[in-house]
């Protein structure tokens, strides 16, 4: 099996500044420290899969930007002016939670690109799955907006490319970060050939989004699918929802391509969120995917990565993926396993037992 992997040392680049938390620092936030989507867990993801020596072991693609064509197939031209411009300049808010920074375009246009790059090497059949290990991440943006960290919706440009300009007719998107994907759920809302399922914990960000009553509009009524889970929730909330709701609702939609938002904020150390899923339960989730992909589609599954803001656990959550997905194992014990396996939070609870069920409910597609 060959694992195609995208990183590109300019993804570090682009630059939040300080801040604390989700927020930028002024007012009465002191500067000095850096910004939660800051590019050391991203970097230290590369540097471990190097360090652990499955880098040799994976095929190195080069992404190339994304055209002003393709990132036209989803964001308005005035969204992609105001970027051009706040980038060429001293940056500047795109919306909540949404940054440009100075080269902020290039750096976008090249984690679209990434993304693209992944899904036409597992298209072309020269690697069998693939993961694009891109920044800033995208899952939150929306046409006309950035949101959430996100400039230009990474996955999202992926799929219409993977449609429009190769042919694919059935889409899958599964979008394990512990935020709602929002900008996903908007670009293929009415879309009947393009399901999304957005696993997430409930009402963590954006406001007021991803309940299960989001179900598609028009001919995409089905095709979109929520599973809001509450905070504290462990493997084994995380395991049900996949077994109840992600598993089957592929099953009958039978995708062409699978693609993922692999986000690792969901980890149980980390600040921006408040579950508790270890790198092993990412593991988990990788082979259920990988088998899935394998099942339905040929194989033909890529991975795009969004969220996580611990520098010590995200790593590890990224090695265990990419082991998982190209069927090598290394020497790298994660320390931070132990910790999290204690928690008796950890087996499924009533209460998420029954926010699952709400999902099930819900969804026309597993009726």
């Amino acid at each position: 099996m060959t694992t195609g992997f995208v990183w590109h040392e300019r993804y570090a680049w682009h630059d939040l500044g300080s801040g604390a938390g989700p927020l930028r620092a002024g007012g009465w936030i002191e500067p000095g420290e850096p910004h939660a989507e800051h590019p050391a867990t991203k970097r230290r993801i590369r540097n471990l899969l190097d360090a652990s020596g499955l880098l040799p072991r994976l095929a190195l693609l080069t992404p190339r930007p994304a055209t002003e064509e393709q990132l036209l197939r989803f964001h308005t031209p005035q969204y992609l002016s105001r970027v051009r411009e706040l980038s060429a300049g001293e940056g500047g808010s795109v919306g909540l939670d949404g940054w440009v920074g100075r080269g902020s375009y290039e750096v976008a246009a090249l984690a679209a690109g990434g993304t693209i790059t992944a899904i036409d090497a597992v298209l072309d059949g020269a690697v069998d799955n693939a993961y694009a290990l891109v920044r800033p991440c995208g899952h939150h943006a929306e046409p006309a907006e950035g949101k959430g960290f996100c400039i230009f919706g990474n996955l999202v440009l992926g799929a219409m490319h993977a449609r429009d300009a190769r042919g694919i007719e059935r889409i899958a998107v599964v979008d394990w970060d512990v935020h709602h994907g929002n900008g996903t759920q908007a670009a293929f809302y009415d879309d009947p050939s393009v399901l999304t399922i957005s696993v997430h914990q409930d009402g963590v960000f954006p406001p007021a989004s991803g309940s299960v009553h989001e179900k598609g509009a028009g001919a995409g009524v089905g095709t979109n699918i929520n599973v809001p889970l509450p905070p504290g929730s462990g493997g084994g909330a995380y395991r049900d929802a996949f077994e109840r709701v992600v598993i089957p609702a592929l099953h009958r939609f039978r995708p062409d391509l699978l693609l993922v938002a692999s986000g690792f904020d969901a980890n149980g150390f980390d600040p921006m969120s408040r579950q508790l899923l270890s790198s092993e339960d990412f593991r988990r989730m990788a082979r259920s995917v990988r088998e899935l992909a394998d099942e339905l589609c040929g194989g033909r599954l890529v991975l795009s990565h969004e969220g996580g803001y611990h520098t010590g656990v995200v790593p590890f959550c990224g090695l265990a993926v990419l082991e998982e997905l190209s069927g090598e194992r290394t020497e790298v014990q994660d320390p931070f396993v132990p910790l999290l396996a204690n928690s008796p939070w950890q087996s499924l609870q009533p209460h998420q037992r029954a926010a699952v069920d709400a999902a099930v409910a819900a969804a026309p597609l597993l009726a």
